[in-house]
């Protein structure tokens, strides 16, 4: 019995649909549960003590491991390493909508694109989603940090292009992002 081509190659096109397919499935199956939903966070968390004489100075109870800490009410970012030790830390602008105080994770990233105020941005890290308005990181080409418009309703957090290339470098799919006040 002769087997033709179309019949191979229709074969190896099943095999590789259901490869395909089952791999989609596993990968699904271990996206961590919750990522880009903010975590309960205790009381402590939410508000952060700082310290007064050093406020640059990482907030205690900011969380453990590696991660990136945002504070709504100093309108600065630290990235922490393993060992709780502050890679870097810098200020940033805020965009019109705030994510609410807690944890999270990073749900997607961007290599340039369009801010929702129409100014272009790279290196854009995504980790969360208020009332259809998504928040993330971003540097606008230009090293510009225009003050957001009070009409529009942005998600971007500001920051410098050396700030945006450190923020890149550190914050991949899934890493932690926690947020205080």
């Amino acid at each position: 019995m002769a087997v033709n081509s179309s019949t191979v190659v229709a074969g190896l096109m099943a095999a590789s649909v259901a490869t395909v397919g089952f791999l989609a499935y596993q990968a699904s199956a271990n996206v961590p549960p919750g990522l880009g939903k903010p975590h309960a966070a205790s009381s402590a968390a939410r508000k952060a003590p700082r310290h007064k004489a050093n406020p640059t100075a990482l907030p205690r109870k900011s969380g453990t491991g590696r991660r990136v800490v945002y504070s709504l009410d100093g309108d600065r970012v630290w990235l922490v390493g393993m060992a709780g030790n502050v890679e870097r830390t810098f200020r940033v602008t805020p965009g019109r909508v705030d994510p609410r105080p807690g944890a999270y994770g990073v749900t997607s990233r961007s290599g340039a694109t369009t801010g929702t105020d129409g100014t272009p941005v790279e290196h854009v890290v995504r980790f969360a989603s208020v009332d259809g308005v998504v928040i993330g990181f971003s540097a606008a080409v230009g090293d510009s940090r225009p003050a957001p418009d009070a009409a529009v309703r942005t998600g971007g957090i500001r920051q410098t292009r050396a700030d945006g290339d450190a923020m890149w470098d550190f914050a991949t799919i899934g890493q932690r992002v926690v947020v205080i006040r």
